[in-house]
């Protein structure tokens, strides 16, 4: 997938498509064909960078029912014909998770669609999940002879079947239909249910890599044949070596951390730094993070982030001034573990990470955590700017983290529009910092007590700010 376009944070669809409280404000005060457009614009055009970690769904889901908006564009998008030539999960998998809250929300068009599309669509099993946990018995019983006649009653198809239903990430379909006193639809599937178990269970009598009785440098071996495989198992391979190294071992895997092959040397680092917290592997880290770039340097840079104990830290203190991966690795350290005297090196840090890579920096997540962990209040200034300008709501949401713990304006600004935000971690700061006082707020925090696709987490937070021992809202 190729990294999405993302309008400008000014605009109503770079809001909406970095799932900002704000672009929801937006669209409702936008005229509505101009807020439809632009929602359907982020819904049949998935703007995350990570669509596995990052929440949209819901989101838009909710603003589709404050636009009495119709489902035709999502239909359409579902039938092109492209749909049986991309088919990749980030092509729809957006628009079916919208369908699926918006049934939850009792929109029977979308119910129908999500039914129609489990039926005919080429990511028919993302639909079928987002049945199961919203159809009833009878809708989904309707699907099983369409579903089934995607597997062809030969090996190959059976064998596929039963691939599909031992990985089921919802199984409710699957068992009902097992029940089926159709010979073609109930005995089918109880024999891929069976075919399954026995495919896992003879995966279990086979495993593969490392056995006990395995030497050091058997371990080595496993993982340079990986490397050459293209398979990077130097953290495996240290857990390994945590199981069959001895006393006597240790010159040879420092040997090996020093100039042996890159697998052993990735190992060897891994395991020096994570499981026996050699202090020598230190001077190694610092030898191998100054090779040029490759599988080595970044193993190096990887170990020394799994370290853990004073002398990390005091190490990560002399090496945060360095400009190469390594510096930036030490002052994300910093920003985890270290304390109120290494609040200068993180803000640089933060301050150099957005000038020099925008606010999308991968770095960025320590050293924001890192901000308010410490309570950097200088901080807020470029914290703001992150949280306006980056693409991830993860981001935003930890940005928002921090701000409360660094930026006095946080409960009256920021945290409003918090309250509309596409992350639930970032909706349940706002339920607890938003500055009741605005209409606003007290609204919102009775409307996400009252509906039932909040989450836990976030309710909680507004009962503790509307329950009955709460101030008034």
């Amino acid at each position: 997938m190729f990294d999405p376009f993302i309008a400008p944070s000014g605009t109503l669809l770079g809001l909406l498509q970095r799932g900002r409280g704000d672009g929801t404000l937006h669209a409702l005060a936008a005229p509505r064909s101009e807020a439809l457009a632009a929602l359907n614009h982020c819904v049949l055009s998935d703007p995350r960078h990570d669509w596995q970690v990052e929440n949209r769904s819901l989101y838009y889901a909710r603003l589709y029912l404050d636009l009495d908006g119709g489902v035709e564009e999502i239909e359409r998008h579902l039938t092109d014909p492209e749909d049986h030539l991309d088919t990749e999960d980030s092509r729809t998998g957006l628009a079916l998770s919208v369908l699926g809250h918006l049934a939850s929300y009792g929109r029977g068009d979308a119910l129908a669609l999500l039914r129609r599309y489990a039926a005919t669509g080429s990511n028919w099993a993302w639909a079928l999940d987002e049945l199961a946990l919203r159809d009833d018995d009878a809708g989904l019983r309707s699907l099983a002879e369409p579903v089934l006649a995607r597997f062809p009653d030969d090996p190959e198809g059976r064998a596929d079947l039963a691939a599909t239903v031992r990985d089921a990430y919802e199984p409710r379909p699957w068992r009902l239909w097992a029940d089926d006193p159709r010979g073609a639809v109930g005995a089918r599937v109880r024999a891929a249910s069976e075919q399954g178990s026995f495919d896992r269970w003879q995966r279990q009598m086979r495993p593969g890599g490392p056995r006990p009785g395995w030497s050091v440098q058997a371990v080595f071996d496993w993982a340079q044949q990986g490397l050459e495989r293209g398979s990077v198992l130097h953290v495996p391979a240290a857990r390994c070596l945590a199981a069959v190294a001895g006393p006597d071992d240790r010159a040879a895997i420092v040997a090996a951390a020093r100039s042996g092959p890159d697998a052993a040397r990735c190992a060897s680092l891994h395991y020096l730094a994570a499981e026996v917290r050699d202090p020598v592997v230190l001077d190694l880290i610092e030898a191998a993070a100054t090779e040029p770039r490759g599988t080595v340097p970044d193993a190096a840079v990887a170990a020394f982030e799994r370290m853990c104990g004073e002398d990390a830290v005091e190490r990560a203190r002399r090496w945060a001034r360095r400009p190469d991966p390594l510096g930036a690795s030490a002052a994300g350290v910093l920003a985890g573990r270290g304390g109120p005297q290494d609040a200068p090196a993180v803000l640089g840090a933060l301050r150099d990470a957005v000038r020099g890579d925008g606010p999308d920096a991968p770095r960025l997540w320590a050293l924001v955590d890192g901000a308010g962990r410490l309570g950097i209040a200088c901080a807020a200034p470029v914290l703001r700017h992150i949280y306006r300008e980056t693409s991830s709501s993860q981001l935003r949401g930890r940005t928002a983290r921090a701000l409360a713990a660094t930026d006095p304006s946080f409960a009256t600004g920021f945290a409003v529009e918090c309250l509309w935000d596409c992350e639930e971690t970032t909706r349940e700061v706002a339920a607890r910092h938003a500055e009741t006082g605005d209409l606003r707020v007290a609204d919102r925090l009775r409307r996400l007590a009252a509906d039932p696709a909040e989450e836990a987490e976030v309710q909680s937070a507004v009962r503790s700010r509307i329950g009955p021992d709460a101030p008034a809202v």
